[in-house]
């Protein structure tokens, strides 16, 4: 094998079609967008125009809406934090905030903070410093001999002008 022997598969690179080249070319006058009409022409949208007739996703009827003032919370259950421990991803001796959850591949976003869920069960004796937790959570920690402080989200300082 030398570096010059090598070549692509037959096939793996075509060449794009070139319209609107000569009648003998097959793609030439319409450039194979058949006659007339506004399809034909240039600048083309009417995705979703149903004829002047109100189209279809305008007649659905609409549902909630979107809190601009709604917390992001990356949602971490406690029976994926004991997993996390047995598996030696986490360290229960240390304390288990936000940047240890991420590090450990469970809390995924979360802008605002991580909030503590109560779906599973957890063995572990461990801190949890988060930005907030159900009373379920709490329950669970604080059974199996940990404890969980809620910490308030850091506000945005606005600038005094």
């Amino acid at each position: 094998m030398k570096i010059n022997d090598l070549k692509d598969n037959e096939g793996a690179r075509k060449d794009r079609t070139r319209v609107g080249r000569g009648i003998g070319s097959g793609k030439g006058k319409t450039a194979a967008r058949g006659q007339k009409g506004q399809k034909s022409r240039s600048g083309v949208s009417i995705n979703g125009f149903a004829g002047g007739q109100m189209p279809l996703h305008m007649r659905m009827p609409k549902r909630g809406f979107n809190n601009p003032f709604g917390k992001d919370y990356a949602e971490v259950n406690i029976g994926a934090v004991q997993k996390a421990i047995d598996e030696k991803k986490l360290d229960a001796k240390k304390d288990i905030d936000h940047a240890a959850l991420k590090g450990a591949g469970l809390a995924r976003g979360g802008k605002d903070g991580v909030r503590l869920l109560g779906k599973g069960e957890i063995k572990a004796k461990a801190k949890f410093v988060v930005a907030g937790a159900s009373k379920g959570a709490v329950t669970a920690v604080e059974k199996a001999g940990g404890s969980v402080d809620v910490i308030a989200p850091k506000k945005e300082e606005k600038a005094d002008s």
